[in-house]
């Protein structure tokens, strides 16, 4: 029994490196998977990053208006260092 599971285990790695190997000899193939995962992979950081943000200005308003003493100074601080930048 012990014999006959080796073989088996030992075909099935024959197997995944034979499929790994044709995968890596095929240049196009493997650039433009790589290409959509990285547009992928970068498509989902930047909903990811715009949900996140959308969250924290939410909930900063809400802080905001309820006058909370150091929410309202750092805004208006954030406030006036944008003005000064902008003109």
């Amino acid at each position: 029994m012990r014999k006959e599971e080796n073989d088996a285990i030992e075909k099935k790695l024959r197997s995944m490196l034979a499929e790994f190997s044709s995968y890596l000899h095929d240049r196009k193939h493997l650039l433009l998977l790589n290409f959509l995962a990285g547009l992928m992979r970068g498509c989902g950081f930047a909903v990811g990053f715009s949900i996140l943000g959308a969250v924290v200005v939410i909930i900063a308003r809400k802080l905001a208006l309820d006058n909370l003493p150091v929410i309202g100074e750092f805004f208006a601080e954030v406030v006036r260092m944008v003005q000064i930048k902008l003109y």
